[in-house]
């Protein structure tokens, strides 16, 4: 089958394998998506016809009595016997994984996940390395990884991305989900906005790198956006139609990248800032805010920065000067510094993919400057910083780092450092490329702290 011209209903991209003009073909192995009203009364019946028999529902203090209690009652009125498993191990490490791993029933043939970004990705992880399928019943949409088939752990301290799996079926129950905090609802909304970012990225890595790109898979996450965004509005009304429409949204940028293979469509460098906040959080013994909002927050910053940018005369010459001055032993003693505990294992990522050396960098330097031309347009298309900042502020959601506790220090070691967190081309590693990324950090956050003050 084809893949679609134009953007398509959700099932039009389930367990299909569609031939695309982009030269891959792409499948998305989710099977069932039920986001209505009463949804968790689908979890026997998708149960039943996939085949399975003995659930293990996995979820913590909170999301328990949210919605894992309920999930057991729905499965035992049906005559599904099922075992769950409520986490003490919260740090969702290699603990955790033992954690699940000890109570797992023998008998176990399907895991379920009760919640949202963590729960799901420890059970992603557990299901895949055990050869279980799994179901995700969501508790709040603050994030796009429902249909993701990575998952992303803490190992060694580092926030880590591995492979995993997309979940066999999706039920979000409005009922539920209307009631979920308010902070986690606008966090999805910011996850959302992201795209606008992380689209741009894949762009100019194509135009920079040849990195393959796919137009059907980057409309369909423009799609999921602007449906959204046309009904912001009414999320603080929790309309449940409208909260329905973002959770579709989310669930349809998991899926693009479910189909493209990677997280490339839907993630990039506004989520590496987010990453990274995370990590620093955790390190300093902080609880950091829903990466959803992380993510709203790192897109209006990273949207200031291609904002300067394009008032600044770049000078390809001094960028390959810096580039032929780099010394990875001075960059290893940045990193420890702004790493911590995590240093090791971003230094290890470097070593193993040369994303910084030299003759790569003149390389694209090179390719920057024959192709500036088409460069300078997109990062004109992107929307500007000050209107996602006042959608993000008419819905209650912070939109600056000072409003989410990130002080001026920590603000510039993200946007120098953050890039470090993936290997993957952003705009971020475009600005240290051109030897700008330092002045037009140092210039936004002292304009941070002005807006701050």
């Amino acid at each position: 089958m084809n893949m679609p011209a134009v953007p398509q209903e959700i099932s039009a991209y389930l367990d299909i394998p569609l031939t695309c003009s982009c030269g891959h073909e792409h499948y998305a192995p989710l099977k069932r998506v039920s986001i209505r009203s009463g949804a968790l009364h689908d979890l026997p019946k998708f149960a039943g016809e996939l085949g399975f028999r003995s659930p293990y529902l996995i979820c913590d203090a909170v999301t328990y009595e949210i919605a894992g209690r309920r999930c057991m009652e729905i499965l035992k009125a049906a005559g599904i016997p099922a075992a769950v498993r409520v986490l003490e191990h919260t740090g969702f490490d290699e603990a955790t994984v033992g954690e699940l791993l000890f109570y797992m029933p023998r008998s176990c043939d399907l895991m379920v996940a009760v919640g949202t970004g963590a729960v799901n990705d420890m059970t992603r992880f557990l299901s895949f390395r055990m050869g279980r399928p799994f179901f995700t019943v969501a508790t709040a949409a603050p994030m796009d990884g429902f249909a993701s088939a990575l998952a992303v752990l803490n190992i060694g301290h580092l926030k880590t991305s591995v492979d995993a799996q997309t979940p066999a079926a999706i039920i979000g129950d409005l009922e539920i989900l209307k009631n979920a905090p308010y902070p986690m609802i606008a966090a999805g909304l910011g996850d959302l906005l992201g795209k606008f970012t992380c689209l741009c990225d894949w762009k100019l890595s194509r135009i920079i790198n040849q990195e393959h790109y796919c137009g059907h898979i980057a409309e369909l996450v423009e799609a999921c956006v602007r449906q959204v965004l046309d009904q912001a509005g009414q999320v603080r009304e929790r309309e449940p139609k409208v909260l329905g429409k973002i959770m579709e949204g989310l669930v349809l940028a998991g899926v693009a990248m479910s189909l493209y293979g990677s997280s490339r469509p839907a993630s990039g460098c506004e989520h590496h800032i987010s990453h990274y906040w995370e990590m620093m959080l955790e390190q300093a013994g902080r609880q950091p805010i829903p990466h959803g909002a992380q993510v709203g927050v790192g897109t209006v910053l990273i949207l200031k920065l291609t904002e300067a940018l394009q008032r600044t005369a770049v000078d390809f010459d001094a960028a390959r000067a810096a580039a032929r001055a780099y010394r990875s032993q001075v960059w290893e003693a940045e990193i420890l510094g702004a790493y911590g505990a995590a240093a090791p294992g971003i230094i290890d990522l470097e070593r193993k993919t040369g994303k910084n050396d030299t003759e790569g960098r003149l390389r694209r330097i090179d390719a920057m400057e024959i192709h500036w031309g088409e460069i300078l347009p997109l990062l004109a298309a992107l929307p500007r910083s000050e209107d996602l900042a006042a959608i993000l502020h008419s819905l209650g959601a912070p939109a600056s780092p000072a409003e989410i506790g990130i002080d001026a220090e920590l603000l510039r070691t993200t946007l120098l450092y953050c890039k470090e967190v993936r290997p993957r081309y952003t705009i971020l590693q475009m600005l240290w490329d051109l030897d700008v990324l330092a002045p037009l950090v140092d210039a936004l956050v002292k304009a941070e702290g002005d807006l701050a003050s």
